[in-house]
């Protein structure tokens, strides 16, 4: 009997988690031909989070909680999961009800057909226009940055063959991206429709600053492109700045006129000047990166971990 594991990870969810955890339930009664077990990662909620889940794991021995120290995101929360987990499918999901658990078959199936990764897809997915945006952004990075293919969706609702979760487990670094883990691991992928639900309660917590440092991780954890973009840009840059010169040169010969002025110099070192530092910049933050990996940053720290089987 295969086993699956369902990996969540919970922030501001005490009031989900038990609805969600309760579907699984009942959802796998209905699949007898598979074992599971549900990991339950909190991401230092500052709700009451963490005791919700302590008190699921007391009742279910299907369940095991970790809690960890601060606040790592939700990829490192995902990778502590996935670490714990020992099934043979491995399931990521929200603590927030949109993902539909109880429509886990389709996924399975799909494995059981041979693919290595299954991504659930949404026609209508019910978020706001500011998450919409976000998403919209985050699937044109990963077409161009980590070359995926534009027919296939990736959310935080997927199936993996424990062998893929493996190889993934062997990044250890302090930036852990689980799409481009994912991407870099097998081409066989695919989709599967599903239903996206409302969010009943609370409210999505990837804020703008939050987005924009998960873009600045997939842009810069698993490509060399960035770079490769900042030399094009720098060459067509001198490329331009030769070709102004002579034309100036051209002119001041056979017209006898001299560019006057500070206006046009004055414009074009500004443009120059904030192009270096942009690229500067992005290089940094390469070596930042680095820099952080080499002073062993960790990936997450735990602060407590209840093992399934804790039913009482």
């Amino acid at each position: 009997m295969k086993t699956v594991s369902f990996v969540i990870p919970c922030y501001r969810s005490a009031k989900t988690i038990g609805a969600v955890t309760a579907e699984i339930t009942d959802t796998m009664a209905k699949l007898p031909q598979y074992d599971y077990e549900i990991v339950l990662v909190n991401d230092c909620s500052p709700d009451d989070t963490f005791g919700v889940i302590r008190s699921l794991a007391e009742k279910n021995r299907h369940i095991a909680a970790v809690d960890l120290a601060k606040n790592f995101g939700q990829h490192a929360a995902l990778m502590c999961g996935m670490r714990k987990s020992r099934g043979d499918y491995i399931v990521c999901l929200d603590d927030d009800g949109q993902t539909p658990a109880d429509e886990v078959g389709k996924l399975l199936e799909k494995l059981e057909e041979g693919y290595d990764v299954v991504y659930a897809s949404y026609e209508n997915k019910q978020e706001n226009g500011f998450r919409l945006l976000g998403s919209s952004m985050n699937r044109r990075m990963t077409e161009i940055m980590l070359g995926k293919p534009k027919e296939l969706e990736l959310n935080s609702y997927f199936a993996a063959r424990r062998f893929i979760v493996d190889e993934m487990l062997r990044y250890e670094h302090c930036y852990p991206y689980v799409m481009g883990l994912v991407l870099r691991s097998t081409k066989r992928i695919c989709n599967v429709p599903v239903q996206h639900r409302a969010r009943e309660e609370g409210r999505s917590g990837y804020t703008l600053s939050k987005l924009l440092g998960l873009w600045m991780n997939g842009f810069t954890s698993f490509s060399v492109k960035p770079l490769r973009i900042a030399t094009y840009t720098g060459a067509v840059m001198a490329f331009i700045g030769f070709l102004y010169a002579l034309v100036v040169v051209i002119r001041y010969f056979i017209v006898h006129m001299a560019p006057m002025g500070w206006t046009t110099t004055t414009v074009l070192i500004l443009i120059v000047g904030g192009i270096n530092l942009l690229l500067l910049g992005l290089v940094g933050e390469y070596v930042g990166r680095v820099f952080m990996c080499v002073n062993a940053t960790p990936q997450y720290v735990e602060r407590e971990y209840i093992p399934a089987g804790n039913e009482k």
